[in-house]
């Protein structure tokens, strides 16, 4: 029988925890004070732990992991995150978390984490060497999809292991690089970042490699390249997928012979650079079309990121917007907010250009906004003409009812099930105990509801 502690200061998520762990037939004690659970795991030893970390307490989440640590450290613990930070993915690690659950729950994975965590060796810590290490990160958002990714950039960085990162254009792949290598121990060495894609392929070899004095027209001097330049370092190679065929070969030899050559000479020269590339293109189908090296794809693909876009994690919206906001006031002077009309644009845009197409839009709006509120009329025109469609995830559900016309738009099936639920919620003022009974299910059945349709309840 496993042992499991539960630790968090809302009474129905004890309980759900509880009555999901119980299924498996393991064993639960639920707290709702840090006193509480440390008392607990001074008294019985526990397999796995599971808590919240903003805990309304005198300690949170992981001020307690330090104390677990302390005193029960066989135990996994897992913790409960709404929202969360890279900084705070990178100390949770450090401190020993195994993984994050992410708010609102998805019932599959709380099971298949605690699995895995029970599953797991009480020996290893697969980050002890980021203890060491400082945080840096322009990486925003508290998504599941961004806690999932802040835990896997603070899993890989103490490591040298390549990696490769996909994502669309403008969803901040060179930033999961630059995390990567500032939590890492080579944080102190040099972070060179090339894009593959904007330099011919002559010049993209040697401004790789470096040259040689009269190598070619226009070499007057002997001139290191990127990789000599990041020795002891990382470099991030962005879009390689845009390389051509023989550079790719010369890429291949310094992950496998760790030396470059210098174009116009035949001398190699031993570099220690980890290697990070990016792409937006799928390089499995790539090397399908033999238009990239299987060899090299295998190298370069040791770990695997995925950087969710924009249109996956609506909820980050706000507060992107909000953080580019307080940039491009700072840089102009001006104190502007946004109105709620266009804070909901923002939110129903699809956003072709990710991130970068967000902040290029709130850098216009700011500029050209005549007054203190940013409104819908200060947006590009191609945001104004887009036609309001449902609600998204990142809406609260304190959004009336009475603001949703239910039939206006002849909506499905699931749609209307979607808006029946938010108006519940907010007839009940967010309470699930009371919403399940209204809707006569259980709680389990109103989590799977809301996460089906992206609504977040309220702790």
């Amino acid at each position: 029988m496993k042992n499991i502690l539960v630790i968090d200061d809302d009474l129905d998520t004890c309980n759900f925890l509880r009555e999901l762990f119980e299924e498996q037939s393991w064993q639960v004690i639920t707290t709702q004070t840090a006193d509480a659970a440390l008392a607990a795991v001074q008294r019985k030893s526990f397999d796995l732990i599971v808590s919240d970390i903003n805990l309304n307490d005198s300690l949170n989440g992981i001020a307690l992991l330090k104390h677990f640590r302390q005193i029960s450290a066989p135990s996994k613990v897992i913790l409960i995150s709404g929202f969360g930070t890279l900084e705070t993915a990178i100390e949770a690690v450090k401190e020993g978390a195994f993984d994050f659950i992410s708010k609102p729950f998805n019932v599959q994975e709380i099971i298949a984490t605690a699995k895995r965590a029970l599953a797991a060796s009480l020996e290893t810590s697969e980050t002890e060497d980021l203890n060491q290490t400082k945080f840096a990160s322009g990486l925003v958002g508290h998504s599941r999809q961004m806690i999932e990714l802040y835990m896997e950039i603070a899993r890989v960085a103490a490591y040298r292991s390549t990696v490769l990162i996909y994502g669309e254009s403008g969803t901040g792949k060179e930033l999961v690089a630059r995390a990567i290598h500032n939590n890492s121990p080579r944080h102190n060495q040099p972070f060179i970042a090339v894009n593959c894609g904007a330099l011919t392929e002559t010049l993209l070899e040697a401004e790789l490699f470096g040259h040689t004095r009269g190598s070619f027209t226009g070499a007057v001097a002997d001139k290191k390249g990127y990789f000599e330049e990041a020795d002891s370092g990382t470099i991030f190679l962005d879009e390689i997928g845009e390389t051509s065929p023989a550079l790719q070969v010369k890429l291949l030899r310094v992950l496998q012979e760790g030396e470059v050559k210098r174009v116009g000479s035949s001398k190699s020269t031993k570099v220690d650079v980890r290697v990070v590339a990016a792409t937006n293109r799928k390089l499995e189908d790539e090397v399908k079309a033999s238009r990239f090296r299987e060899d090299l794809f295998y190298r370069l693909s040791v770990i695997t990121l995925r950087v969710p876009p924009l249109r996956e994690r609506r909820e980050d919206i706000p507060l992107l917007a909000l953080h580019f906001l307080k940039r491009s006031c700072h840089d102009t002077g001006k104190r502007v907010s946004f109105s709620e009309a266009a804070l909901r644009k923002l939110r129903e845009y699809e956003w072709s250009g990710n991130v970068r197409e967000l902040e290029n839009t709130i850098e216009h709006a700011v500029l050209h906004t005549r007054g203190a509120i940013i409104s819908e009329d200060d947006l590009p025109v191609r945001m104004r003409a887009v036609k309001p469609h449902e609600i998204h995830a990142a809406n609260s559900t304190s959004a009336g009812f009475s603001e949703i016309n239910v039939f206006s738009d002849l909506p499905s099936m699931d749609e209307i099930e979607r808006r029946y639920l938010l108006y519940v919620l907010e007839a009940v003022k967010g309470n699930r105990t009371r919403a399940a009974e209204v809707l006569k299910i259980d709680r389990r059945t109103l989590y799977r509801m809301a996460e089906r349709f992206s609504i977040k309840l309220e702790s």
